[in-house]
């Protein structure tokens, strides 16, 4: 990803910056992107909630706890519907945390073609309502999510939520 967490454009490969600056802004000290793999099975869940909580705290990311709760529980739910619905073609799977100066934007990457969709809510169902759940979290931070193809057929959903407040944003 060349836009390397900086700009407004929070979407994967949005790079933020405007026509008329050719230089990069100079990037804050919690600004990245980070990627790590782990095997499409049960455990990698708790791990994948571990490891994205930690890297924020070690890069000093200034996020509230509440939008970290969020982020942790959008995380386990994209963890968990790879685990469950690709792990049959896709044994491993991806996880990329992008940090920018004004979001932080999560994704989960398998190789499975199938591109869930989030269905409705059904009451009488135990399961089927991650995505819906996402979808909800990121709205409510005021940000935005999707799921996309990837070159190689799989597919990567993301969601990405504002360091702001939702209510300074809107103001």
């Amino acid at each position: 990803m060349d836009d390397q967490g900086r700009g407004s454009d929070p979407r994967p490969g949005g790079d933020g910056h405007g026509p008329d600056d050719p230089r990069p802004p100079e990037p804050l000290p919690y600004e990245g992107v980070w990627r790590f793999t782990a095997a499409a099975v049960d455990a990698s869940v708790p791990q994948a909630r571990r490891a994205v909580r930690d890297l924020l705290a070690r890069q000093g990311v200034p996020i509230s706890d509440d939008l970290v709760q969020g982020l942790l529980l959008i995380v386990s739910e994209l963890v968990t519907n790879a685990v469950k619905h690709a792990a049959l073609l896709s044994p491993t799977l991806a996880v990329e945390v992008a940090v920018g100066a004004e979001w932080v934007r999560v994704s989960v990457e398998d190789n499975h073609p199938y591109r869930p969709t989030a269905l409705e809510t059904d009451h009488g169902r135990l399961g089927g309502r991650g995505l819906l759940l996402v979808r909800e979290i990121t709205l409510e931070a005021g940000g935005v999510c999707d799921v996309e193809h990837t070159a190689s057929g799989g597919k990567v959903i993301w969601a990405a939520l504002p360091l702001k407040p939702a209510h300074l944003i809107q103001g």
